[in-house]
């Protein structure tokens, strides 16, 4: 089973990625890892991807794509993967679509979490962690037990994003917006986009992904 998950900053696509990978035994696979996974590797996509990055530019969808081909003929890719973060725009889908095509591979689900853009500017904004083990909380959802103190370490320093606040997340939900709207076209063409209301409960989420997978 390869599929994508859609959906802007917060709208839990890591907490529902992880659990689909449990439950299907499928692979995760982000784009920012690949790349510095490749780097690390020091293998020849990897050293022109560092160059380019060294450069202050952006890697181009040929080495992207180049990344995701070799991640998804190793072993434990076999039962099927995730991406998350990719593809962003038309061009991209395009050029996966092709990729796994010439592997015999195809996308069998794209999955697009809607979510309330408001909504998403007070879960990302109230978010926090704990500065010495990384336990995250939140200002209305999951705030420590006591006050000030880390449930799971006993720490009392807490840090934010510095991105995390309402302007920078609402320019990020209008790009977005902008780049999204174009590739849930596109796979609605393919008619393989389906939706779920991601502003339900984690769980109820999840049992929504379920019944569209299967």
């Amino acid at each position: 089973m390869n599929l994508i998950l859609l959906g802007p900053p917060g709208s839990g696509k890591g907490t529902q990625s992880k659990r689909l990978e449990d439950k299907y035994k499928v692979v995760q696979l982000s784009t920012g890892e690949m790349l510095r996974a490749e780097v690390a590797s020091g293998s020849d996509l990897g050293k022109q991807a560092k160059g380019i990055m060294d450069a202050g530019k952006f890697v181009s969808d040929d080495i992207i794509i180049g990344m995701i081909s070799n991640r998804v003929d190793q072993d434990d890719c076999k039962g099927g993967f995730i991406l998350d973060g990719f593809p962003r725009t038309v061009p991209q889908a395009e050029a996966l679509s092709q990729m796994l095509k010439d592997k015999s591979l195809k996308l069998d689900h794209v999955i697009e979490l809607e979510v309330d853009d408001e909504a998403m500017v007070e879960r990302i904004c109230g978010r926090y962690t704990c500065a010495k083990c990384g336990a995250g909380y939140h200002d209305s959802f999951q705030r420590p037990e006591k006050e000030g103190v880390c449930d799971k370490c006993g720490g009392t320093e807490f840090v934010r994003r510095a991105d995390d606040n309402a302007e920078t997340v609402r320019a990020r939900l209008r790009v977005y917006h902008e780049q999204t709207a174009p590739i849930a076209k596109f796979y609605s063409d393919l008619g393989i986009l389906k939706s779920v209301d991601g502003m339900a409960d984690i769980d109820i989420v999840t049992r929504q992904l379920a019944s569209i997978i299967g």
